[in-house]
């Protein structure tokens, strides 16, 4: 059963998407909202630090909790995490559409994948649908040496948690950039782009416990939907 705090954050959530309270506005109190949801000022606490953090409010001391914009979905750069874990996260309605799967012969994936001629290379593109809108575009490229071509439906799923709970491997880290490119035919024939003439890349190389790159993969964003999000702390050198 699903926690309470959960359940009041996802109820808050929804109540600002739907512009119950509007940006710039203030939440209730965290009397009124322990009132409202008939719990404790812990739980609601609990709630609020999820609504902060996933990017629905800002705690101002002496004021309260002030809506922010809610119609980009805060995307952490950091980490590394399935789109079905940042979804589930982020309370969002969302799908995944396997748009190609299969095995791909590429010099230009095989060099950023450090592969020989004797190793196989197998590819997924994947349509993500946020809200009945597709917004992103998921192209990834995986050594097959580490990891076997994949069913469908595992790829609809997570392949993160198939190659961590199936095939017992340790991811370990990302080298990750993020640009700006024009969009391309397929984008456009993809992905619900509207007026947009350009998406946000992140393009990934994805290691094991054991430093093996075992994956490469660009992710498509139409940016009015994300921002993506970092946590930085300074480290005096003095």
């Amino acid at each position: 059963m699903e926690k309470k705090y959960m359940q009041i954050y996802r109820d808050l959530a929804k109540k600002i998407e739907q512009g119950v309270w509007p940006r710039n506005s203030l939440l209730p109190s965290e009397n009124d909202l322990t009132e409202m949801y008939g719990t404790s000022r812990e739980t609601i606490r609990k709630a609020l630090n999820l609504l902060s953090n996933n990017g629905y409010i800002q705690k101002v001391r002496g004021k309260g909790s002030i809506v922010i914009n809610v119609h980009r979905l805060s995307f952490p750069v950091s980490g590394i995490a399935s789109f079905k874990e940042l979804a589930e996260k982020l309370g969002l309605e969302s799908k995944t559409i396997v748009h190609e799967l299969g095995y791909i012969d590429s010099n230009e994936i095989r060099n950023k994948l450090q592969v020989d001629v004797n190793e196989k290379i197998w590819h997924v593109t994947r349509i993500r649908d946020i809200g009945g809108e597709m917004v992103i575009l998921d192209k990834d490229f995986f050594n097959e040496t580490f990891v076997p071509l994949l069913s469908k439906s595992i790829c609809e799923d997570s392949i993160y948690e198939y190659i961590e709970n199936h095939l017992r491997l340790a991811i370990g880290f990302a080298v990750k950039e993020i640009i700006v490119e024009e969009v391309t035919d397929e984008d456009r024939e993809l992905l619900d782009l509207q007026k947009f003439e350009h998406l946000v890349v992140i393009r990934s190389f994805v290691y094991l416990d054991d430093s093996s790159l075992f994956q490469y993969t660009e992710s498509r964003h139409r940016p009015d939907k994300f921002r993506f999000v970092d946590f930085a702390r300074r480290v005096r050198t003095s």
